[in-house]
């Protein structure tokens, strides 16, 4: 870890609430249940460590995916996303996503960004390879289909910084959007 990284520890639970602002608070869910026109289920991720996954694979739980960096001022919240996997180990999915898109908070490559949130924040879940999740040319699969309508039925918002969260239900319908400052343990999972 780091000096920023360890300062960004060290002071995250006394500036998480001014980290707050109307980008960083903004929810958005899905209440007319609008399904998606590409499947979900087609879609695949490259992990850090060189694996492809599936998504057909996460038929029946919910799916969780975050876009992550090591050096930002919500990068603590990976602890909590951990808590959130072990809480509901038996039907959420959480998965990673890390991109250097914002301030270039995440520099590292693919082995040391897994490395540093299993040391630094005992995270067990998925980890994808460093991407980029911004709307781009390049912009990963996973985030296209996340933020275009004509895909996931409903939703363009894309990542307005470092931890933006979006929940996929049992079905593989995008249920809502969590920007940065949303607490992993309020996300409604049950």
């Amino acid at each position: 870890m780091n000096i920023r990284q360890r300062i960004v520890k060290l002071l995250y639970p006394v500036l998480k609430n001014r980290l707050k602002s109307p980008a960083t608070t903004l929810v958005l869910e899905n209440k007319d249940n609008k399904q998606p026109l590409k499947s979900f289920y087609d879609l695949t991720v490259n992990l850090g460590n060189g694996k492809i996954v599936n998504f057909d694979t996460f038929k029946g739980k919910k799916v969780l995916l975050v876009n992550t960096a090591s050096s930002c001022g919500f990068t603590p919240q990976f602890e909590k996303l951990q808590q959130l996997q072990d809480q509901y180990a038996d039907k959420l999915v959480i998965l990673g996503f890390p991109a250097n898109d914002f301030k270039e908070q995440e520099k590292a490559a693919d082995g040391e960004i897994e490395s540093f949130c299993q040391v630094n924040y005992g995270v067990k879940f998925q980890i994808a390879a460093k991407s980029v999740v911004i709307s781009s040319p390049t912009q990963n699969p996973v985030f296209k289909w996340l933020t275009q309508a004509d895909q996931n039925g409903w939703n363009t918002q894309a990542p307005t910084w470092n931890f933006c969260k979006y929940l996929i239900d049992e079905n593989g319908v995008l249920k809502g959007y969590f920007a940065s400052a949303i607490d992993p343990l309020e996300i409604p999972i049950r």
